[in-house]
């Protein structure tokens, strides 16, 4: 039997495939053998780098998934023993099933709400280029609050510079992320609509840079195996033109 901690999913995780066999072939032996167990509705096994040797089986019913996962545990399957989890987050074939209005997370989504978020900054950006000039203005007349500016903007660098710390990227596989080159209208929200795509994900924080206009970000996973599957899928993502997502591990 699993020994898995997840909570109970009628979507089920599978690893130590053989990643030497044809992915057609995979996923067709692995919906006849599960099959036995419950009616399948969805097989994911892709052919990215990072997702070798796993799978994800969603079935219709979590009776279906549990009788699987406890029969199968363990069970020889193209010479390796299958390793087998609850998944830990709901696949969307298993939401469009229960919402007919739902609709996946998508990178055409994204684009659609960094249109929409890009609108709605011009707009802001235009009220605060007013706002300087103002300021701006009151200062030429001989407002005198110069160390006072200062200071603040002391605190601003120290606060920035203490967010920096510990975002250095590093070689290994990590459950956090560090997105780089975000243009100004991605929010957490925006960003999290490209993540979602992948198991595991947990949250996007978005955050300022010293360059005025440019962003980044830190988005969590459950662990450095799933992040390392949404790193090879998004880095280099063009997020709009002459933007390029760069995604590293932190």
């Amino acid at each position: 039997m699993s020994s898995s901690t997840t909570q109970p999913n009628t979507t089920l995780y599978v690893n130590n495939l053989n990643d030497k066999v044809n992915k057609a072939e995979l996923r067709s032996q692995l919906h006849a053998l599960f099959a036995t167990y419950g009616k399948i509705i969805d097989v994911v096994a892709t052919k990215n780098t990072r997702m070798r040797g796993q799978a994800f089986l969603v079935f219709a019913d979590l009776a279906g998934a549990t009788t699987a996962m406890r029969a199968l545990e363990g069970m020889p399957f193209y010479d390796k023993p299958l390793r087998i989890t609850y998944a830990k987050s709901k696949s969307y074939a298993t939401s469009r099933r229960e919402d007919s209005s739902f609709v996946p997370p998508t990178s055409a989504n994204a684009s659609a709400l960094l249109m929409q978020k890009g609108r709605a900054d011009k707009k802001r950006q235009r009220d605060e280029e007013v706002a300087d000039g103002e300021r701006k203005a009151k200062r030429d007349k001989g407002d005198d609050d110069d160390d006072e500016e200062m200071e603040i903007d002391d605190e601003e660098d120290a606060q920035q510079n203490a967010s920096a710390a510990g975002e250095v990227p590093v070689a290994g596989p990590t459950a956090r992320l560090l997105c780089t080159n975000l243009p100004q209208e991605v929010s957490d929200g925006v960003l999290s609509v490209l993540f979602q795509q992948y198991h595991g994900f947990k949250k996007a924080n978005v955050s300022t840079t010293d360059v005025p206009g440019v962003k980044k970000a830190q988005v969590m996973f459950d662990s450095p195996q799933l992040a390392s599957v949404a790193k090879e899928g998004l880095h280099g993502f063009t997020l709009k033109k002459d933007w390029i997502l760069s995604v590293q591990y932190i």
